[in-house]
């Protein structure tokens, strides 16, 4: 019984092992078609992938080149509207000038200023002793000179004002930024909290807003009225966000960085040059402290100089020689920034 049963269990064996082969035969092209498609498809699936990131890549990089074209646009287009805004900061009318300064004056008014220090000028001349022939001269220094002289003056006083409170401004809008106020409430802030005259500046950014003008415009109109680099560079770098995006915050605070290191340097750089500048003044100077010494200890040998015309011929060589050596004195010892 015991072998009938190895017998059978024998047959069974032989019969599934024949019907496993029999099944592989059949299933074999089917299984091999199965393990190629899905080697198929895995090959799609990373070709795909690839793909995908190629074109992710791509895309990425033809925004930055659009972004680039972008900002090298918008920096051409500020140049050549800069070169024009160059031409009246360097010589600009003489209505600029007086806005330029910060007065309030009319130019009517102006006008009638001038020719009035024209002739106090010309009358105190006169009574000194000059010549009736220097009296126009007298009069065309005192309308167009001393009057212009004032404005430049004022003009000069205002934008170093302007650029010792400026960089503290702009830290103030970097805040106002970063706290997540947007740039308008920032510049009102200034408008309003400021000091003279970066106040006055941007509140002149916030009128023209009112009527119209974008920010970014008006922040670009602000070099018109401050003729310094400084401000130049503040609209700039507002143009350049409001066209081609970026973190504002953080141009800005770079910003405010660069001015406050260009103000060391020149600070460095007058200390540095004091020493050449009291020498400057010394030897300007000079000439004037011996001649009224000279006047005091011996007066009839210094007066041959103003009684006698070749006494005045030395006097203007002398004059000329000496405003030239001051002009170049003045020029090697001048550092702008």
């Amino acid at each position: 019984m015991f072998g009938l049963d190895l017998a059978q269990l024998g047959f069974i064996v032989l019969v599934v092992l024949a019907v496993a082969a029999l099944a592989y035969v059949f299933f074999f092209d089917s299984i091999a078609w199965q393990k190629k498609a899905d080697e198929r498809l895995k090959e799609v699936k990373l070709a795909a992938t690839d793909s995908l990131g190629k074109f992710t890549i791509r895309d990425k990089q033809a925004e930055a080149v659009k972004r680039r074209k972008s900002v090298h646009d918008t920096l051409k287009d500020l140049e050549q509207r800069q070169k024009l805004r160059d031409k009246n900061i360097k010589s600009p009318p003489l209505k600029m000038l007086i806005q330029q300064a910060g007065m309030k004056v009319t130019m009517p008014r102006f006008y009638l200023y001038s020719v009035i220090t024209g002739i106090v000028v010309t009358v105190v001349g006169l009574m000194f002793g000059s010549p009736l022939y220097l009296a126009p001269g007298l009069f065309l220094a005192g309308a167009l000179g001393l009057p212009r002289w004032f404005v430049y003056f004022r003009r000069r006083r205002r934008i170093k004002a302007f650029l010792n409170e400026f960089p503290n401004a702009i830290d103030v809008i970097v805040r106002a930024i970063r706290s997540g106020l947007p740039l308008n409430d920032g510049i009102r802030l200034i408008a309003h909290e400021a000091q003279e005259p970066v106040r006055g500046e941007f509140r002149r950014i916030v009128d023209a807003q009112q009527v119209g003008v974008s920010i970014p415009e008006g922040a670009m109109r602000m070099s018109e009225f401050m003729p310094c680099s400084e401000a130049s560079f503040f609209g700039i770098v507002i143009q350049i966000q409001a066209q081609a995006g970026g973190n504002l915050s953080e141009a800005l605070g770079n910003l405010s960085r660069v001015l406050r290191d260009r103000k060391k340097m020149a600070a460095k750089v007058q200390a540095l040059s004091m020493e050449a500048k009291a020498s400057a003044y010394i030897i300007g100077a000079l000439p004037f402290i011996v001649a009224f010494l000279v006047y005091l200890t011996s007066p009839q040998y210094i007066m041959i100089l103003f009684n006698t015309n070749t006494g005045n011929f030395i006097l203007a060589c002398a004059g000329t020689w000496m405003s030239i050596g001051i002009l170049v004195m003045k020029k090697m010892i001048n550092f702008k920034f």
